[in-house]
């Protein structure tokens, strides 16, 4: 049985499904939701434009609404990447 190669970025899951973008452990306390809103051409590539950038809880008893803890609208997924990771280092450090 073979199993996929999960992408990793700075030692986190980065798993994408159509235009949303996961980042992180769902084993941590948080997660980032990236939802590419639109796209621009670059050369032949359609390259992520506006993106919404969401700062999620991973705990099962809240509410959906009650899981959101930051939000955040950014130009290019670099830009999206970028605030991802400074959440995560943040909400996510070791006690």
């Amino acid at each position: 049985m073979s199993q996929e190669k999960i992408l990793m970025y700075k030692n986190k899951p980065l798993v994408r499904s159509g235009d949303t973008i996961y980042y992180g452990d769902m084993a941590d306390k948080y997660v980032v939701c990236m939802q590419i809103e639109s796209t621009k051409k670059v050369g032949d590539l359609d390259v992520a434009d506006k993106v919404n950038v969401q700062l999620l809880s991973t705990d099962q008893e809240l509410s959906k609404r009650k899981r959101l803890v930051k939000s955040a609208k950014k130009d290019g997924l670099f830009a999206a990447v970028d605030i991802a990771e400074a959440w995560l280092k943040r909400y996510c450090k070791e006690d």
